[in-house]
């Protein structure tokens, strides 16, 4: 058995253990993603090619045998080099039959083959080589794939194994046809009966491993789409992928993983008439999913921040006025900017709930202010406790994200000023309320914005085009829809690297 058959075999093999899911796969769905049927023949552009990956990767074994000639005896022959010469392909629809499979017609395909016939008369075939000359064969040839969606290690699995090809014209073409006509109509004849079965066995066994490698691909990309070093979202299937007239449906745990973190799902609030067909692509996440995110960051000391130097001055003097001033000068009691740092950092886990007006954050902040005069070790000046809760509401526009606030609630738990060690004086705490609410937070989103932007197109988001994305809110969970080009330059880098 050859190698690559033999992986088609292994490939069958795993694809045929289906998974094992619970009896209500919704309560622990936390992202479905549903590819809707104009999506599926945007892809379909890109099929033609995986069609030539497949031709030009398919190794056609060599061809030997023995056949009576009248007169001439026996006559010994071998096919050997097959290889394709070149390839073109006309027309290719696809079509999802729902509950079944994704049904891709390919019309139309012309392919050349070459390569070189060996023959010899009675037994001196195996003596010596008699004649030896090159050949090319001219072939029209439709295909008829069936590819099931299927579970294989808790991932998206395809099985195209379902593959037929119909050949409407095979020509043999010897080398400057200067041979016998006798011996281009042996084995004119015994080309269409024989290529057409080896081609048929190998192109089709080549189109399944493909379009396995491919699903591992798309499995792989979001994966690592959604992992950021020591954290990492589940998206292994909560249930069946499910195959409708009018689109590709999956659902996944998106169970969130960090070290010693235990993620567990109650509940889902999921129904498949929360989403519609009218754009190509949606993605619906459940809030669960960003509350288990913000606590694995609150883990991991990610949600910290330190601002000095200029960036310290902008805060402060957001405004020029009497009582700013006079606030400042009590904080800092004339220490510069430069010699003075804040830092601001989570004291627990952030609460996250989605609403139609935006997310939700909830959080306890603590904010240390402290100076560095020369030559002295660094003095607090001034430690607050707040409970912050700020509605936001998220966009995406020129591969960016864009976050905007809503509006703010701030309540102090602590507050210890230097300057006002009694908190007599109010007007400190006043103006910290008001610097909090109109520049605090939003410098914190405006920190947040370029990272994840920056994150996302780490894992290659901005190589796609996407068209007109919505993030819209509803109590409970968020839906990204959107439409989108697909790269081709990524998928020829694939399977060049691939094959």
């Amino acid at each position: 058995m050859r190698l690559r058959t033999f992986r088609i075999f292994l490939v069958l093999v795993h694809v045929s253990a289906a998974c094992e899911f619970g009896p209500f796969p919704y309560s622990v769905t936390g992202i479905v993603c549903r590819m809707t049927k104009p999506a599926a023949l945007l892809l379909n552009q890109e099929t033609a090619q995986v069609i030539q990956a497949a031709f030009r990767n398919a190794k056609f074994p060599n061809i030997t045998g023995e056949r009576s000639m009248r007169l001439l005896g026996k006559v010994a022959y071998g096919l050997t080099n097959i290889q394709v010469n070149d390839l073109s392909i006309e027309q290719s629809e696809v079509e999802l039959k729902e509950n079944d499979a994704i049904h891709i017609a390919i019309k139309n395909v012309t392919a050349f083959f070459k390569g070189t016939l060996n023959y010899g008369y009675a037994g001196a075939w195996f003596l010596q080589l008699f004649h030896s000359v090159d050949f090319e064969i001219k072939s029209s040839i439709d295909l008829q794939i069936n590819i099931k969606l299927m579970c294989q290690k808790d991932q998206v699995a395809a099985d195209a194994s379902d593959c037929y090809l119909t050949f409407h014209k095979l020509t043999l073409h010897l080398q400057g046809d200067k041979e016998p006509g006798w011996l281009k109509q042996l084995f004119t004849d015994f080309i269409s009966f024989t290529l057409k079965f080896v081609l048929k066995s190998e192109v089709c066994n080549e189109i399944n491993f493909l379009a396995q490698v491919l699903a591992n691909f798309v499995h792989d990309l979001a994966e690592n789409f959604v992992r950021d070093e020591g954290i990492s979202v589940d998206i292994s299937l909560a249930s069946v992928p499910l195959i409708k007239a009018n689109y590709l449906e999956s659902h996944h745990k998106g169970l969130v993983l960090y070290k010693n973190y235990s993620d567990v799902f109650t509940d889902s609030v999921f129904s498949p008439s929360l989403l519609t067909e009218s754009r190509m692509l949606y993605f619906w996440l459940s809030e669960h999913i960003l509350n288990s995110l913000a606590s694995a960051a609150f883990l991991d000391k990610r949600l910290e921040l330190t601002i000095r130097g200029e960036e310290l001055q902008a805060l402060f003097e957001m405004e020029d006025t009497e009582a700013q001033r006079n606030a400042v000068q009590m904080i800092f009691q004339g220490t510069s900017y430069n010699n003075s740092v804040a830092k601001v950092w989570s004291l627990a886990h952030p609460q996250i709930s989605v609403q139609p007006e935006g997310t939700v954050v909830k959080s306890l902040v603590a904010v240390e202010v402290s100076t560095l005069p020369m030559g002295e070790e660094a003095l607090m000046v001034l430690y607050m406790e707040k409970e912050i809760t700020v509605t936001i509401q998220a966009a995406y526009a020129k591969k960016k994200l864009i976050l905007h606030p809503l509006d703010s609630r701030i309540e102090f738990k602590v507050f210890n000023c230097t300057a006002d060690p009694s908190e007599n004086d109010p007007s400190i705490r006043n103006f910290l309320h008001t610097m909090i609410s109109v520049v605090g937070i939003p410098e914190v989103i405006s920190r947040i914005e370029p990272a994840l932007t920056s994150l996302m197109n780490s894992k290659g988001l901005h190589l796609f085009e996407i068209r007109n994305p919505e993030i819209i809110t509803r109590k409970g969970y968020i839906i990204v829809q959107l439409d989108f080009s697909f790269p081709n330059h990524l998928l020829l880098d694939f399977l060049q690297n691939t094959l």
